[in-house]
């Protein structure tokens, strides 16, 4: 790594942040990771973005290595107003923000929030349209050492389990790889954090806010997804009202993993498109 990384306390939590400057570069991307992923899925990407702009890659609480705090409020309205404030304490105006997952449905509270802050956003099998957690599971979350239980369905399984699923080429799946994705989930710190986002989380945004949303969306796909399907992006293409959808073929959803080199390459013709 020659960038530099560590931590700010920002929104009453520790955030670390991987952050690479560049002087006089035109454009800065914000990175913004999945559910149970960290900057790590990122790192493809940054080592190609990195050579000629400037890049701010998050680990939004509780994942990676932010803090796991039983104070913070865990839902996507209080990440977006977190990660708003990270970008503010670095001195940073106008970004592109890049999300993958559920870090796409953060970038889109960002979006509605502080429309400003973006002048451009690629959303990468963005998290859309999913419901908050039914009450009786919220309810049951308050029993004592229910966290247990979050961390024994997550052993059950398994990080490599998770990866398979994720990807349509699993012959990349490398030791690397799942050690990489592993290591956040070796503390039970992570497991009580994830039961206090059970609770916190809101549902993603609806459709009558996302027809609000003006920033210019470049939507990239893969069309072997299972876990947010093509046709969650699609019906995002047609409620975001500048919006473009790109599908990759033989790809599932951990596009920053499988196809670093062609979702650069979208990134930057999408860049080359006048607003």
């Amino acid at each position: 790594m020659d960038g530099l990384s560590g931590y700010k306390p920002v929104n009453n939590i520790e955030v670390y942040y991987e952050f690479y400057p560049r002087e006089n570069a035109e454009k800065t991307f914000i990175l913004l990771h999945g559910f149970l992923s960290s900057t790590f899925t990122y790192r493809h990407m940054i080592s190609l973005m990195k050579q000629n702009y400037q890049v701010l890659s998050i680990d939004l609480p509780p994942f990676g290595k932010s803090a796991k705090c039983n104070r913070y409020v865990y839902s996507y309205k209080n990440l977006a107003q977190t990660v708003i404030k990270l970008i503010e304490s670095f001195g940073i105006k106008k970004s592109i923000f890049i999300g993958h997952s559920m870090g796409g449905q953060i970038v889109l509270n960002i979006l509605h929030m502080v429309p400003d802050l973006a002048e451009k956003a690629v959303l990468l099998c963005s998290s859309s349209y999913l419901k908050r957690a039914k009450l009786p599971l919220i309810l049951t979350s308050y029993l004592p050492y229910f966290h247990r239980f979050v961390k024994y369905y997550f052993a059950r399984t398994g990080v490599k389990k998770n990866l398979q699923s994720a990807l349509y080429n699993q012959s990349i799946i490398t030791d690397e790889m799942v050690d990489g994705y592993l290591q956040p989930f070796l503390q039970d710190e992570i497991f009580v954090a994830l039961t206090r986002m059970l609770r916190h989380r809101e549902g993603d945004l609806p459709p009558e806010i996302l027809k609000q949303i003006k920033t210019p969306c470049l939507l990239i796909w893969g069309d072997h997804d299972q876990s947010m399907p093509l046709e969650v992006g699609e019906k995002l293409n047609r409620d975001l009202i500048n919006s473009e959808l790109i599908v990759l073929k033989e790809t599932g959803h951990a596009l920053p993993e499988e196809r670093p080199v062609e979702v650069y390459e979208y990134i930057m013709n999408f860049l080359k498109e006048s607003v």
